[in-house]
């Protein structure tokens, strides 16, 4: 364990990098609060009762020297769950803690695991709120999941000589152009790190362009292929509907313009005798109200999902305004569009659609995950759109050519089952830690 902390010694320049940081946190403290009000957070009841775990005041866990687990949001804390799963089934009596930041990603620590995990946000990564925590919790190792590379937390890590893993890295071309621009602090903390576990070849070769040791990396694939596949199973009802009973394109994970975009293509389809029932699904739940509005803008015949169980009648299109349902929907989709691609925001899991056998599109914004989309596209599981005509083109083909896109969904289902193991590569390197 004490191997943790290496030969590594940071210099006087390491230090004062490090401390002005946080001096530079600190005075953004307040921004951080306006913006999260903006984003209702502190609407959101729970959140406002633990605001004080930001600055490190956080419960102790029922027992120490277990794993703590850094989930940003739902995403992340669904990719980790896979891990923790094995973990909790190899160690029944180890503790488990995860971080998330948001309120959505809290809620999805308790819908997925319930009580059997100890659970707070993360707080800022001010020296004494992360020391502070550290020091609570005790735990034998902390995992970042994906991103969220805090300079304070690994150094706090590092100091008490325990492990940091980053499990399913991600490190996007912008990021790490980002980070080299702050070399004098990015580049001692990853040689704090223990280990990081790359998600794909992208991710690998930008860390090793900013100065990680090559022995202290290793491309795992992404585990969101094992997360995804290890979820299906047969196609259950939703809203009382089943798969076949009617045409359907279930829209998840959408931003701002992209429900637009989708509606506009629907509309224009069933001008022309096509009919297609089209599900809703916002990234955000702050944005429901948003989306509804907007529905009932463009004359959409709609029903909300909390507001109605079932369908009594047929409208057009449905508002999933309710999280941990989007797999749900998937179950009875014809044609899948994945969000935050035709905005700007890297493009969300494109394996959710793909693990039900379902012809996909995005928006050119693929490079949150550009190994899965690449792997994707190459075998014809993934359609790229710029616009609402090319949405509509593409389901149009898919209409008149059925057997096409059974074939581009199946294909999919392949590139899922073709690439599963990152699991177990990722728990190989987190036992040679532990």
């Amino acid at each position: 364990m004490k191997a943790v902390a290496s030969s590594y010694s940071p210099s006087l320049v390491d230090d004062i990098c490090r401390w002005g940081y946080s001096f530079v946190l600190v005075l953004l403290i307040p921004f951080a609060f306006i913006t999260l009000m903006r984003r209702g957070a502190f609407r959101n009841k729970n959140y406002n009762k633990r605001r004080f775990e930001l600055f490190g005041i956080v419960a102790h866990p029922p027992k120490q020297n277990g794993y703590l687990f850094h989930c940003v949001s739902v995403g992340e804390v669904v990719a980790a769950s896979c891990v923790i799963k094995r973990i909790m089934e190899s160690e029944p009596d180890t503790q488990i803690t995860i971080t998330t930041t948001t309120p959505t990603g809290s809620a999805r620590v308790r819908s997925i695991f319930g009580d059997k995990v100890h659970h707070f946000y993360l707080p800022f990564d001010l020296h004494m709120a992360m020391a502070g925590m550290v020091k609570r919790v005790k735990p034998k190792a902390v995992l970042i999941t994906e991103v969220e590379l805090w300079p304070n937390l690994i150094h706090a890590c590092w100091k008490s000589a325990i492990p940091v893993i980053v499990v399913n890295a991600r490190m996007t071309d912008r990021s790490a152009r980002s980070y080299k621009k702050i070399g004098r602090l990015f580049t001692p903390m990853l040689h704090k790190v223990s280990h990081v576990c790359a998600q794909g070849e992208r991710d690998f070769n930008n860390y090793l362009s900013l100065g990680i040791d090559r022995q202290k990396l290793t491309l795992t694939n992404n585990i969101k292929f094992d997360q995804v596949g290890a979820t299906q199973s047969k196609k259950l009802p939703f809203m009382e509907l089943e798969y076949g009973d009617r045409q359907v394109l279930v829209a998840g994970s959408t931003h701002d313009t992209e429900e637009e975009a989708i509606v506009n293509a629907v509309q224009s389809l069933r001008k022309k005798g096509k009919a297609v029932t089209l599900v809703i699904v916002p990234r955000h739940p702050e944005r429901f109200d948003t989306v509804a509005k907007l529905l009932s803008k463009m004359g959409e015949d709609f029903v909300r999902t909390s507001e109605q169980e079932s369908l009594a009648t047929a409208p057009h299109t449905i508002l999933l305004d309710e999280m941990g349902k989007l797999n749900q929907a998937y179950q009875i989709a014809n044609f899948a569009f994945v969000g935050g691609s035709l905005a700007d925001k890297g493009g969300h899991n494109a394996l959710e659609p793909a693990a039900w056998s379902i012809p996909i599109m995005m928006g050119p914004n693929t490079y949150n995950n550009p190994v899965i989309c690449e792997y994707l596209k190459d075998q014809g599981a993934l359609s790229i759109v710029a616009n609402w005509e090319d949405i509509h083109d593409k389901v149009v083909s898919w209409l008149e050519n059925p057997e096409s896109a059974i074939q581009t969904g199946s294909a999919g289902r392949r590139v899922l089952d073709d690439n599963l193991g990152a699991v177990e590569l990722t728990l190989e390197k987190i036992t040679q830690f532990v």
